[in-house]
């Protein structure tokens, strides 16, 4: 088994991963191969489960009960929410449905369409002219000046109810009082309100110059040196930390760990190979031997003896037979039937039974 002698990526390795790389690939190997060896007989046990057990359970048990539950639940839904509303729109309400259309249909046909013809020639119309008429004379005669009276009155009461009085409330009221509290507002912020916003305007001025602006280019100045002269440096030597901790350690134990589990790989096949080979050489190759040269000899000697035993009670018994009852009656044509393994009538001697071939070791 050869090791991966490739050369590394960036020149020849220290002394410092030629020291961390024969204990990582030591540790790799005592760790990851009983992880590979676990992991290989976990997916043989996986596959064996899944191919004789899951397999066949889910075909032949769990997919006929979920197709049968499928079935009964699909039933009794439809027997539930499905068939008695079909039933109902069916047999009931289409029938009764189709009843009251022909119903009405005769009704309005031969009641409602006469009588409201009748209604309409007779009464309604001679009812709507007279009040035409009526309505005419009493809009020109009547209505109309009292509509023009009760409108003048109601327009007088209006403008003295809700217009007037506002309108001299506005006027000699509000108006004076209104203009007095804008001079008032007018004197207060030219002589109060000014004064004290150009006071706090000047103080936030000052402040932000002398005080806020100052300490502000502090900061910013002690952020720009803690930056240049602390963080920076830090970051960059974390960084270098970082990049010779990947490029002399990591890297060389990922490439330990990957070739451990080449290797781990490669053993663990060549242990199922040499599992294989033993079982086949202990068990099988045994086995075989003793079904060919002893198993089957035996079977085939116990067979002739079996047949010789029963040719030899078969024939006492007919010996027999014939000297207490002479010799049989021979049976009619019709009743006489072929045996198993035989070409002739039951009463012919039997053919030899078929046998399997010797096979020669």
């Amino acid at each position: 088994m050869e090791t991966d002698k490739r050369p590394p990526a960036g020149g020849g390795d220290g002394c410092l991963v030629g020291v961390i790389r024969v204990p990582v690939k030591i540790v790799a190997v005592l760790v990851v191969l009983p992880v590979r060896v676990v992991w290989e007989l976990l997916v043989a046990g996986g596959r064996a489960a899944h191919r004789h057990v899951l397999g066949p359970l889910y075909v032949h048990v769990v997919e006929p009960l979920l197709r049968a539950l499928g079935w009964l639940l699909a039933t009794l839904f439809k027997l539930v929410f499905v068939w008695p509303w079909v039933g109902l729109w069916r047999y009931v309400l289409i029938p009764v449905g189709e009843g009251l259309a022909w119903l009405g249909r005769g009704l309005y046909d031969q009641v409602l369409a006469p009588a409201g013809r009748f209604l309409g020639a007779y009464v309604l119309r001679p009812l709507g002219v007279a009040l035409a008429w009526l309505g005419r004379g009493g809009m020109r005669y009547l209505l109309a000046p009292l509509a023009r009276g009760v409108g003048w009155i109601g327009w007088a009461l209006g403008m003295t109810l809700f217009v007037w009085p506002w309108v001299g409330l506005w006027r000699y009221v509000l108006a004076p009082v209104g203009r007095g509290i804008a001079w008032l507002a007018a004197v207060f912020h030219r002589y109060v309100l000014r004064p004290l916003w150009l006071g706090f305007l000047w103080l936030a001025v000052a402040v932000y110059r002398y005080l806020l602006r100052p300490v502000g280019l502090g900061f910013v100045w002690l952020a720009v040196a803690a930056y240049r002269y602390v963080l920076r440096p830090v970051g960059v030597g974390l960084g270098w930390l970082a990049v010779a901790l990947y490029r002399y350690v990591l890297a060389p134990a990922g490439r330990v760990l990957v070739w451990a589990w080449h290797v781990a790989g490669l053993i663990t096949a060549a242990l199922w190979r040499g599992l294989k080979w033993v079982g086949r050489v202990l068990i099988g190759w045994p086995a075989s031997w003793v079904y060919r040269h002893v198993l089957t000899p035996a079977g085939h000697a116990v067979r002739e003896v079996w047949r010789t035993g029963r040719a030899a009670v078969r024939e006492a018994r007919a010996s027999v037979r014939r000297a207490l009852f002479g010799t049989p009656p021979v049976e009619p044509a019709r009743s006489r039937a072929r045996t198993l393994g035989s070409t002739t009538a039951a009463d012919a001697a039997p053919a030899d039974e078929i046998s399997l071939p010797r096979r020669q070791g």
